[in-house]
């Protein structure tokens, strides 16, 4: 077990699931609000349906390779908790493959019954995943921060969060975890990265990530 002074910081999980589950949550009334999206809207909202699905493989693969085996190394007797977040992860699997083709099909047809399938696979996803994403808040990121220090955490984000992603990649990942944001977690997003690029990423994406937004959400919902 590790001191207070040492160990990791994983707030930034809990940020990562609010993103996906305000996107997923956005999605889900964009759906079923009418006028129904059509052109561009459509297309940006089924693109984005896809990325979410991306970034979420992404995420649970860096969970399964870098950080589970991680914490079992420092706390073997975190196993069995391991062990289930593994087998949601297997369980879901077939949730975002279903969600993700939909978005592709959303995106790319116009027909209504592509609206229907989206909804309906978005339903499947949500009622797998939200659990899911509760329980490695409450139940796994305790035994992480009791177990994985500031550095081995730190090690672990840049593999597999950081270095995989280009430059553009992660000023959009980093505006989307800040859209709606509070004040700390604002702050424990911005302090993930180093002074310079942390001033590039904030001022040079932010036009971008607004027009990605505005091209995919009703103009009431509010963008950073």
């Amino acid at each position: 077990m590790r001191t207070d002074s040492t160990q990791a910081d994983t707030r930034i999980m809990a940020i990562v699931h609010d993103a996906l589950r305000r996107d997923l949550d956005r999605t889900r009334a964009e759906l079923a609000a009418q006028p129904y999206p059509r052109g561009r809207q459509r297309r940006a909202l089924g693109e984005h349906a896809v990325w979410m699905m991306e970034f979420l493989h992404d995420h649970h693969t860096g969970e399964d390779e870098g950080l589970w085996p991680l914490v079992r190394e420092r706390d073997p007797a975190a196993g069995p908790l391991l062990d289930s977040l593994e087998a949601e992860h297997r369980r879901i699997g077939p949730a975002i493959a279903a969600f993700t083709a939909a978005g592709r099909r959303y995106a790319a047809t116009t027909g209504d019954d592509a609206r229907v399938e989206l909804a309906e696979a978005l339903d499947a996803l949500t009622a797998v995943l939200v659990p899911h994403l509760e329980r490695e808040v409450d139940e796994a990121m305790p035994v992480v921060s009791a177990s994985v220090t500031r550095a081995e955490w730190h090690a672990w984000d840049q593999a597999y969060n950081v270095k995989p992603k280009s430059f553009v990649q992660l000023g959009m990942v980093g505006h989307w975890l800040l859209d709606g944001i509070d004040a700390e977690g604002y702050q424990v997003v911005v302090r993930e990265v180093p002074a310079v690029p942390r001033f590039l990423l904030l001022h040079g994406f932010a036009r971008p990530y607004r027009r990605r937004a505005a091209a995919r959400w009703r103009p009431e919902v509010g963008t950073p």
